[in-house]
């Protein structure tokens, strides 16, 4: 039995749709459809059923779910105690933010002291990167949040970031160096992609302050963004990572806000009941910058 089926099956049953699975896993609709059959002629049982517009488990699929999901996790913990060894490869769900300015570094010290291991990035949202790494899927993962906890997981808080307003240099901001939330009122704002934890921080806390804003663009890049706010197309909300070289040439200027929800964690997330090898516990090691496996350690403030 591939293990592919089992994935394809995870992802239909938490989407509710073989669309919505094809476009996570990359497949074609009609491949998802077809491993979902093979499923079922293995098992001799109909696993899924149409209710209204979503696919819902019947009482087989629900069986087999749950042992879908142990299969996985034991899958991911046999790579990493063969990686015990030196080799191997570890998959890490990251955000964007995090895969561009935070981890180049830190990945290559881990590989002069690793050449043998892997490491192979997956991009996602905060929630995704949750829900993989506690189902297995990912050894580990990173999010730029709120201080996260979670009873299955070992979170690490690793640095504390600024969310920043950036404006051109030439804006009417680009004097200060804090703001409130009502300065912002009448501004063209640039977001990020939908699913972004700190789009939706802005989005609610203009709307909870009844600060209207135009909502101008919204770019899937963050290279996008920074070229948009240097156009002048608007401003926008970003980690003090994504813009700190930009700040310092002046092409770009940043403010604070002056509400203490605006800072957030970069977190590292690994799951409680996953094996610890000397190879992963070395890459913890180094992305966090000290500590031993499992602790919880204090932030590392970026001032």
């Amino acid at each position: 039995m591939e293990l592919t089926y089992l994935r394809t099956l995870v992802e239909v049953a938490d989407r509710g749709s073989y669309t919505e699975a094809a476009e996570r896993l990359g497949y074609a609709q009609s491949s998802v459809t077809a491993q979902i059959q093979k499923l079922e002629e293995a098992y001799g049982a109909v696993l899924l059923e149409r209710r209204g517009r979503r696919m819902a488990l019947t009482e087989s699929g629900e069986t087999l779910l749950g042992y879908a999901r142990q299969i996985l996790s034991l899958h991911a913990e046999s790579r990493d105690a063969v990686a015990s060894g030196g080799k191997g490869t570890l998959t890490i769900g990251t955000i964007e933010t995090v895969a561009s300015y935070y981890l180049p570094k830190r990945l290559q010290i881990f590989g002069q002291s690793h050449p043998d291991m892997n490491v192979a990035l997956v991009t996602g949202n905060e929630s995704q990167i949750i829900k993989m790494v506690k189902e297995g899927s990912l050894d580990a993962g990173f999010i730029l949040d709120p201080p996260y906890a979670d009873p299955e997981l070992h979170v690490r808080l690793i640095q504390e970031q600024d969310l920043l307003i950036v404006t051109s240099p030439e804006h009417r901001f680009g004097a200060r160096n804090t703001l409130s939330l009502r300065d912002l009122e009448g501004e063209s704002v640039i977001l990020t992609e939908e699913g972004c934890t700190y789009r939706a921080l802005l989005l609610q806390s203009l709307r909870k302050e009844a600060v209207p804003c135009r909502l101008s663009y919204e770019f899937g890049s963050l290279q996008a963004i920074k070229q948009g706010v240097g156009y002048g197309l608007g401003i926008a909300l970003l980690p003090r990572i994504a813009v700190e070289k930009e700040i310092a040439s002046g092409q770009l200027h940043a403010a604070r806000l002056d509400r203490s929800e605006f800072r957030f964690c970069i977190q590292l997330l690994y799951a409680k009941r996953r094996r610890v090898s000397q190879a992963f516990e070395a890459f913890v090691h180094v992305m966090s910058g000290s500590g031993s496996i499992g602790e919880e350690t204090a932030i590392h403030r970026n001032e």
